[in-house]
């Protein structure tokens, strides 16, 4: 069986005057929620802004280059945050992963009640150049898509249309999850303008659309486009063991031997992927070395 991945499809459209970003993050999404145990709604939310962080990420100048976003509403999910690099390796997490909300009037998910409607989003993108540049907006909806669209505009005075969404069945698995990009570029004609205004109202139901034609399927059937520069999007964290034994150390030996001893091991816990390291006696007593139990007599 073909292992699912997740993509972005980058091109020019409209006489080249508008940079178009189709991606598939199915995958991303589908691996997210395994590690997190998401709720429909958490899973919409996150997948939603991890979506968004992809195609930042896909703009960063090397593959060393990061970027951090974080969604600070004041919706009963909690904040979500979401880290990348130029490489598309991403993971993120939710303050609430296990979020259940009543459908909103028009059965959709109510990923507005989740995330919250006042807030703030805020992208931090460090290309290695020393100074890390810092953008942050106002919410507008808690509905992410149009979040981003008022960060585009505001933080970097760039006129965005976008369309995000995430499919999920009523077992909670999710069926499809993407996002399209239509960015005018800065010399941009009025005509290429309401190019992208007109063609971004066709993805009202874009999780359906990436379930049923995925990516590629978009960019032919709506943009007549036959192919584009692809790349690969995937979960993956920085956290390991060798870190989690460095926050230990930090801790200092007597620390440590006391959380030991009141707790039977020590368990450092990354938020981003879910995973816990757990350190018993014998691993505290090699990080710390053999124990000087020498005293000075005089």
């Amino acid at each position: 069986m073909q292992k699912e991945v997740s993509k972005i499809y980058k091109t020019l459209v409209a006489e080249g005057e508008v940079s178009l970003a189709v991606l598939d993050t199915t995958a991303l999404v589908k691996e997210t929620a395994r590690r997190h145990g998401l709720s429909p709604v958490s899973m919409a939310a996150l997948g939603r802004t991890m979506t968004a962080t992809a195609y930042l990420c896909s703009w960063l100048k090397g593959e060393e280059s990061s970027l951090y976003v974080t969604v600070s509403g004041d919706g009963a999910g909690g904040k979500i945050s979401v880290s990348g690099d130029g490489a598309l390796h991403l993971r993120g997490n939710i303050a609430v992963p296990d979020l259940v909300l009543p459908p909103r009037a028009d059965g959709k998910l109510d990923v507005g009640g989740c995330v919250g409607r006042k807030g703030t989003l805020t992208v931090v993108r460090d290309d290695g150049e020393g100074i890390p540049f810092v953008g942050t907006s106002e919410l507008l909806t808690g509905e992410i898509a149009e979040d981003f669209s008022a960060y585009f505009l505001t933080s970097e005075q760039r006129p965005t249309a976008i369309a995000l969404g995430v499919l999920v069945s009523r077992e909670g698995e999710c069926l499809g999850a993407g996002g399209v990009f239509l960015q005018p570029m800065p010399a941009a004609s009025e005509e290429a303008i309401a190019f992208a205004e007109q063609k971004i109202t066709n993805f009202s139901n874009l999780s359906s659309l990436i379930a049923e034609k995925g990516a590629e399927g978009i960019l032919k059937e709506y943009f007549g486009v036959e192919s584009a520069e692809a790349r690969e999007i995937s979960f993956r964290c920085r956290c390991s063991r060798e870190k989690a034994a460095s926050a230990v150390l930090s801790m200092g030996r007597e620390d440590a031997e006391k959380l030991l001893e009141e707790a039977g091991e020590i368990a450092v816990h990354c938020h981003d992927c879910n995973t816990d390291y757990l350190f018993g006696a014998e691993d505290i007593a090699a990080l710390f070395g053999k124990k000087d139990t020498k005293k000075d007599t005089k």
